[in-house]
């Protein structure tokens, strides 16, 4: 704060810092109109909040924990300018209290107005929000905030300068990643777990990590009991407050300095070479529909925040009962404040939008061709190197991959490559083609212009490759499961999606079976192979490297348990297949020809290629079940050819194939093969490849992964 105050002429510091008036009792003066939300001030604290349609403001003032306040303090008239409201209130102790608004105005619900003057409402800007911090405890009355005091000291640590194609994205929730008991850390369900868990991150090989919501939720807002179960909003997906982190992650109280284990947190895995990317919801609020609750938006300003219909009510877009008004220039400058608040102040390294189509809707819900929202943060000074994400997909029925606005700054999640992959790795042959395409980079999506801004070919930076994701079947149930099995969500089975692209292996479920096991984790380490081996970024869901299984659930957000959580003994259990991935992400990261173009090979193939059983062949035939792809670059680090070859045989019969020629004294070495081997071996250190002369018989089910190099004698 001293910063701050500090750049004002002395005679305006003195101002600020000499009340004006008296009311309730408390001195206060005209606030900083500019900065808002609440500041602490060396000689008290500067209240800034703005409404609108709304025709007076109060503030209110709590003894911690308590339900009413004691005080309240109309602002005066000559403390508003234009729609905002600011007051510094001299004297106040920021860890002895908690602060509220009341809103009067209109209420018109036809013409989208619902103020209350009685209604409790958060800071629309609070950075922490007051309340109980035991999971799943009922929260009552009104939400209320803190005033965080910021002194946590950054260093001078650097920006990352990964491209997206450099990452390899671990997709977690920050409490189900270590609350079982077998995560064996000391603060389970938490960040402080979740740092303990590093190391573990680290030798995997990932060096990206996705968090699941971590701002300010309820998760015990839309709680019921099933079955004499509790459920809860376990995921998350109901956004409390957009500035706060969520308590509840929080180990050990942090009065007025909510966020400092967090940082902690991002700072160590930046100190070990991971950045951090927020799963950010700003496509609807906690508040709902109609019969919501309303504690903040609503209560300042509903017509502004929220999209109506002409006669008043939400546009549902999210399927949560209502949907943000993205584009109007109110919410617009809250998301970009937000952003830059969590760039600046957390240091985060990208954000991935859920639902984010809706971004780019206008206010009467239709898609626009240049959503300003969309526009501003890609070209915001501040966000410029920060990652954008797009889920380019909304609940209305906008879905836009491969053609997302402003996809030159933005990434995708390809919701193509996940749906044609999952059909083409299990048998179903018409997804050929497109699985090519999705592995080569999806080119057909994004494109394959050069970008001199990022030194690489921008289509590659535009699409994130998954299988899985916290929203559907973990990998290990993918090919456990014919059918999804809610029940235990309490809706009859009729939640989550129905189109899965899953396979049981020929047994639903749970199995000793050892045929269907073999069978079963074969297709796993197919999977992780080709979304290694495929252009684009690569992003998986945490567990899939053990063989985490939910049970068949494929929507598990009210899951608080141990169909979510976690379980680490299967990472003893399933060690093969952690080494499995963790081959892969190596292999991924030596290679930079899977990740990007690079100049020409010396020994004259092509940069990607298709190829057909008959490698020399590469037009595929439709319908074909196997095939290969190609990549090749003149590595300039290494200062050699990099040369990959990848082969799927999704038939239940052996495929004889052949490589692709090479010249200039170079061969190819089989580095993976999925079958495995009499050794139970799946891939192979350089030094123990195997050359291939020209045949190699494809086993049922399976991938195989060559390596060109220079012949060894």
């Amino acid at each position: 704060m001293k910063l701050y105050t500090q750049k004002y002429i002395p005679e305006l510091h003195k101002s600020l810092t000499t009340p004006m008036a008296e009311i309730e009792g408390f001195p206060v003066r005209p606030g900083l109109f500019d900065v808002h939300g609440a500041m602490m001030l060396p000689v008290g604290v500067n209240f800034t909040v703005h409404t609108h349609y709304g025709t007076s403001c109060t503030l209110l003032l709590f003894h911690r924990n308590d339900a009413v306040p004691y005080a309240r303090l109309p602002f005066p008239d000559a403390y508003k300018i234009g729609d905002v409201y600011s007051m510094i209130v001299f004297g106040l102790d920021i860890e002895e209290f908690e602060y509220a608004y009341q809103i009067d105005g209109p209420h018109d619900p036809e013409n989208g107005h619902i103020f209350d003057p009685d209604a409790v409402l958060l800071d629309p800007y609070a950075r922490s929000v007051a309340g109980p911090r035991i999971w799943g405890d009922k929260k009552s009355g009104s939400y209320h905030a803190r005033v965080v005091r910021d002194v946590f000291d950054w260093g001078a640590m650097p920006q990352s300068s990964r491209t997206m194609s450099d990452l390899i994205i671990y997709e977690l929730h920050v409490r189900g990643f270590t609350f079982h008991p077998s995560s064996n850390v000391k603060h389970r369900g938490t960040f402080s777990g979740l740092k303990e868990k590093i190391p573990y991150l680290k030798e995997l090989g990932i060096n990206a990590v996705e968090l699941m919501p971590i701002f300010e939720f309820d998760e015990t807002m839309n709680s019921r009991e099933v079955n004499g179960n509790i459920l809860l909003d376990y995921w998350g997906y109901n956004t409390v407050g957009f500035f706060a982190p969520n308590t509840n992650y929080i180990s050990n109280d942090e009065y007025n300095q909510e966020g400092t284990e967090l940082k902690e947190l991002i700072k160590d895995f930046h100190d070990n070479g991971i950045e951090v990317i927020l799963d950010v919801v700003f496509n609807h609020t906690a508040e709902g529909n109609d019969k919501g609750p309303t504690f903040c938006f609503k209560g300042f300003d509903n017509k502004v925040y929220y999209m109506l219909t002409p006669d008043g009510n939400y546009y549902n877009f999210s399927g949560c009962g209502n949907t943000l008004n993205c584009n109007n220039p109110i919410v617009r400058l809250l998301i970009l404040e937000c952003l830059r608040y969590w760039a600046v102040s957390y240091r985060i390294d990208g954000f991935r939008f859920d639902l984010a189509s809706i971004l780019g809707r206008h206010e009467d819900g239709s898609p626009l061709n240049n959503p300003p929202l969309l526009e501003l943060l890609a070209t915001d000074p501040v966000l410029r190197n920060v990652k954008l994400i797009a889920e380019a997909w909304d609940a209305g029925g906008l879905y836009q991959v491969g053609k997302f606005p402003a996809s030159k700054r933005w990434a995708e999640w390809n919701g193509r490559y996940r749906d044609c992959l999952r059909a083409f790795l299990k048998g179903d042959c018409w997804h050929s083609w497109d699985a090519a395409w999705s592995i080569s980079g999806s080119g057909d999506l994004y494109g394959g212009f050069y970008s001199e801004h990022n030194n690489n070919y921008a289509g590659y930076n535009s699409c994130v490759n998954f299988l899985t994701c916290h929203d559907g079947f973990t990998l290990y149930d993918l090919y456990s499961y014919n059918e999804k099995h809610n029940e235990a969500n309490g809706w009859n089975n009729t939640d989550g999606s129905d189109d899965n692209r899953s396979w049981n292996c020929g047994m639903e479920g749970d199995t000793s079976d050892p045929d269907v096991l073999s069978l079963r984790f074969r297709m796993i380490r197919n999977a992780c192979a080709i979304l290694m081996c495929s252009r684009g970024t690569p992003m998986f869901l945490a567990g899939d490297e053990f063989g985490n299984s939910q049970s068949g659930n494929n929507n598990a957000y009210c899951q608080d348990n141990e169909i979510s959580w976690l379980n680490w003994d299967l990472l003893e259990k399933n060690r093969d297949l952690f080494e499995f991935f963790k081959f892969m992400i190596r292999y991924r990261q030596n290679h930079p020809v899977i990740r990007k173009k690079l100049p020409n090979a010396v020994c004259g193939m092509d940069p990607i290629r298709s190829h057909d059983v008959n490698a020399e062949i590469t037009e595929l035939p439709e319908n074909t079940r196997t095939f290969g792809i190609s990549f090749a670059g003149y590595d300039t680090v290494q200062g050699k050819d990099d040369l990959v070859y990848i082969a799927l045989n999704t038939h239940w019969e052996n495929v004889r194939i052949t490589v692709p020629s090479l010249k200039h004294r170079k061969a190819w070495y089989l580095t993976v093969n999925t079958w495995g081997d009499e050794q139970n071996r799946y891939f192979y250190p350089e030094e123990d490849e195997v050359r291939i002369e020209h045949e190699f018989i494809m086993r049922p089910r399976s991938v195989a992964v060559f390596t060109g190099r220079e012949i060894r004698i």
